[in-house]
């Protein structure tokens, strides 16, 4: 059965995925104001402001967020080594997880809404 929450959704998986999930998950939620959480399309999302901000999403060889527009530079230098297509960002599990990366992405993502929204 699929998972009805977030939390029952990270705690599908493996004990050392669940981890790196659980880590991507506050990274996200310490940057996103007033954050709500919900499943959507089968994975986690944290929503901004009645709209979604991020999705994660664990996988057998890697954690996705998505989706994740270019961002500013010097921003987008760092995040480019971690795209896997136009919006999605992936960190295999075989490398260290760039938890404050995840951040300010989230956070990057926060301001470019802000200003769209004026």
């Amino acid at each position: 059965m699929a998972a009805q929450t977030v939390d029952e959704y990270v705690a599908s998986f493996p004990d050392d995925v669940a981890e790196r999930l659980r880590k991507v998950r506050a990274a996200i939620l310490a940057e996103v104001p007033e954050p709500v959480e919900k499943m959507r399309y089968g994975i986690a999302a944290v929503m901004l402001g009645g709209r979604y901000a991020l999705h994660f999403a664990g996988w057998k060889q890697h954690i996705g967020i998505y989706p994740v527009p270019t961002l500013p530079e010097p921003l987008e230098s760092e995040v480019e080594p971690y795209r896997s297509g136009a919006d999605s960002v992936t960190f295999r599990h075989r490398d260290e997880l760039p938890v404050e990366l995840v951040g300010r992405i989230a956070a990057a993502i926060v301001a470019q809404r802000a200003a769209a929204d004026g």
